[in-house]
């Protein structure tokens, strides 16, 4: 084969790959008391490990939590959550909303069960409270992985950045405390 029919095939190839790895994530935003009625479980959780790997033609994520402290639901005290995008090798799928957690860090999951009866994250950035220390008042605070993107809000029909954000960690517990016992009268 000459190189004039290599690079069309070659281009054409490579524009049909790039057009089908393209996909939109919109996500509506949550209130507390949403996520909380939703959530099969919420816990504070530590990261032990994350991996990457193809299924299906996708790079799906697996992230093993330990349970430092179930706040809703009966959780092992060990779960697999499989969130779309990863690495794998070369290839990196970059899915925006999905979270992605390092060995060791800490944060508070809103955790539901996917079709397949796996573990995800309620919302992905919006069921993600990520867990830091205040270096002047040496209190935990957390902020929402979602309050700084753009969520549509059905209410105004608007796209708004907000969300939780560096709100003390007692506060959030009481906050989240009240929304589960809100979702669980709702119920009975």
């Amino acid at each position: 084969m000459s190189m004039r029919c290599q690079f069309p095939l070659l281009a054409a190839f490579s524009l049909f790959f790039a057009l089908s790895a393209v996909r939109a994530t919109t996500l509506a935003r949550l209130s507390l008391d949403q996520m909380a009625g939703a959530a099969e479980g919420v816990a504070r959780v530590r990261c032990e490990a994350t991996e990457s790997r193809w299924e299906n033609g996708s790079i799906w994520t697996l992230t093993i939590f330990e349970i430092v402290q179930s706040m809703k639901g009966d959780l092992p005290p060990r779960i697999v959550v499989r969130l779309p995008g990863g690495k794998v090798g070369p290839f990196t799928s970059t899915v925006e909303g999905a979270p992605r957690f390092s060995r060791g860090e800490e944060t508070i999951v809103f955790l539901e069960r996917s079709r397949a009866g796996e573990y995800t994250v309620s919302g992905w950035g919006e069921g993600t409270f990520r867990i830091a220390l205040d270096t002047h008042s040496h209190h935990e605070l957390i902020t929402q992985d979602s309050s700084g993107m753009p969520l549509f809000d059905a209410g105004t029909r608007t796209f708004r950045a907000e969300g939780i954000r560096k709100m003390p960690i007692e506060l959030f517990r009481g906050r989240l405390d009240a929304a589960i016992t809100r979702a669980q009268e709702k119920t009975r």
